[in-house]
């Protein structure tokens, strides 16, 4: 089995959320026996993009976007045609925006760092950054993300200095987009969608723990549910190789 996966995102070169995406994927596929592939999407070129030639989609960190629309689309692309979508950080707050806008109906939702007087901000700058902390992230039980960790309770990394505004944590998670993991202030760290085959979104960016001895376990269902393994097994797979 093997899985092409697309990255939206606008590649720097020696960024470590950028670089480490590629390491993990290949982290992941080897633990779980299967062939996977990483190719590079600039934001730009994404509405042109055959996007039907991958696998997966992957919304990676480094926001602003070069292009805010072209990113918006990649991600409605893998949320209508049920495409295994996984975003982190920028890609987090990209997939709020897009869910904001186009399935509850917010035409004007914005996001902060592309305009911070927007009226209204659906992704807000965090009250303080995040950038480089390692925290506690609290996972519901009986959710997707809870079973790929094999636990309820997880310590991640983080690269953000935006996030899901409160004001409208309720209306999001109401409306579909499920809140599924937050920290110890009950802000929204994990998103995920519910009859999707893999849509989760995740304001800490987890390929950069993500090792060749200790794969990442959500890394290793994202990576699992395209290569047709059992995701049942991508936890096991992701402690297969631990001492």
């Amino acid at each position: 089995m093997s899985a092409r996966i697309g990255v939206i995102g606008d590649f720097v070169p020696g960024f470590e959320p950028h670089e480490a995406i590629a390491a993990a994927v290949g982290h992941s596929a080897d633990a779980l026996g299967v062939e996977a592939e990483v190719e590079w999407l600039d934001t730009p070129s994404v509405e042109a993009a055959d996007l039907s030639e991958f696998d997966a989609l992957w919304c990676a960190p480094g926001s602003p976007f070069k292009s805010l629309e072209g990113t918006l689309h990649g991600i409605r692309f893998a949320r209508e045609r049920n495409v295994p979508f996984i975003g982190t950080c920028g890609g987090f707050q990209h997939a709020v925006i897009e869910y904001a806008r186009n399935v509850l109906g917010f035409a004007d939702a914005q996001h902060a760092e592309y305009d911070p007087y927007a009226s209204l901000l659906f992704v807000s700058a965090l009250s303080c950054s995040l950038v480089g902390q390692t925290m506690s992230v609290r996972l519901e039980p009986g959710s997707r993300a809870a079973g790929f960790y094999g636990a309820t309770e997880t310590s991640e990394r983080y690269y953000c200095n935006f996030g899901l505004n409160p004001e409208h944590h309720a209306r999001l998670d109401e409306g579909g987009f499920r809140v599924v993991g937050s920290d110890q202030d009950g802000e929204a760290r994990v998103l995920e969608l519910p009859g999707h085959r893999f849509f989760v979104a995740t304001l800490f960016v987890p390929h950069t723990s993500s090792s060749e001895d200790e794969p990442h376990p959500l890394i290793s269902a994202y990576v699992a549910e395209r290569a047709g393994v059992l995701v049942a097994n991508a936890s096991a797979a992701s402690r297969s190789k631990s001492p």
